[in-house]
């Protein structure tokens, strides 16, 4: 599973050449898509007007919600110091969870924000899609 937090989420509104050309991939391959936790979205909108237009103009993006137990999950995180809502949602998305048992991918433009053990790949890495 790939997932884009809130710096992913508004690069891609504003054009990023990279994850453009992945969530325009991703939406020839059936069953693939990328997720993006809700407090992103919703951060993105607040961050960068707009953000959420663009990036759910895209076939493949799907919107993580926010349910009952996300909810208790992230906001322990954040009690638990861990960062803002936003991070935090981003970070519970990337679980392991019983309907998707692969390992996920969080595409961040700061990897710094998260603890160790998290998969991250910055936005801005030559390697992202293979390139180098």
């Amino acid at each position: 599973m790939i997932i884009l937090d809130t710096s992913a989420v508004v690069a891609l509104a504003q054009g990023h050449k990279t994850l453009n050309l992945l969530a325009s991939n991703m939406a020839r391959t059936p069953g693939e898509h990328l997720n993006i936790p809700s407090l992103c979205l919703m951060q993105a909108e607040a961050d960068e007007e707009n953000a959420s237009r663009h990036a759910l103009a895209y076939s493949s993006v799907a919107v993580d919600s926010l349910d009952t137990v996300a909810s208790v999950g992230v906001g322990t995180m954040i009690r638990d110091g861990y960062g803002s809502p936003d991070t935090c949602h981003a970070l519970y998305c990337a679980l392991p969870r019983p309907e998707f048992t692969g390992m996920s991918i969080l595409l961040t433009g700061n990897e710094g924000a998260y603890p160790p053990g998290v998969v991250t790949v910055d936005i801005d890495s030559p390697g992202m899609l293979g390139f180098y």
